[in-house]
């Protein structure tokens, strides 16, 4: 697992810009983080790094919202489930596998049906603006993704 801290909000967003600019078709990205943690600030940016024009907003109501980019974004918010079936209701292993990429919020709510690989990003309060951000990949696609989104 690699951290770095971020001091600001902007921190933050061009670590998501950057990853939008860097990841492929079929890339899964599970968000952690408390309340106010900052995962759909850095939702918001990376789909700019996507070219995704649309204001993202977070689904927190309608677990899932689509946008369309230099690949389609499949932004899901699991917060609100309160048993992992309910994903089946929306098909999410269309989502999961297929041509878009798909970021989860809450991803650990629903750790029993998540892809084998994905990239696994947790943002930790540290401070009132500073947070952690710590990065783990599943295999070695998004190890190396990591090496590439942290490189200076």
């Amino acid at each position: 697992m690699k951290c770095v801290k971020v001091f600001t909000e902007q921190e933050t967003q061009a670590l998501g810009i950057k990853l939008g600019k860097l990841i492929g078709t079929g890339d899964v990205i599970c968000l952690i983080g408390d309340l106010g943690a900052g995962k759909t600030t850095f939702t918001k940016a990376f789909a700019k790094g996507l070219e995704i024009e649309e204001d993202v907003t977070s689904p927190t109501f309608t677990l899932i919202q689509e946008y369309e980019g230099r690949l389609p974004l499949y932004h899901f918010d699991v917060y609100r489930i309160g048993d992992v079936s309910e994903m089946e209701d929306i098909a999410y292993e269309e989502y999961f596998y297929g041509e878009g990429v798909c970021v989860i919020e809450w991803a650990h709510l629903i750790e029993e049906i998540l892809p084998k690989d994905y990239l696994h990003i947790e943002i930790k309060h540290v401070a009132i603006t500073e947070r952690e951000m710590c990065f783990k990949g599943t295999n070695t696609y998004y190890e190396d993704l990591i090496e590439e989104l942290l490189k200076e």
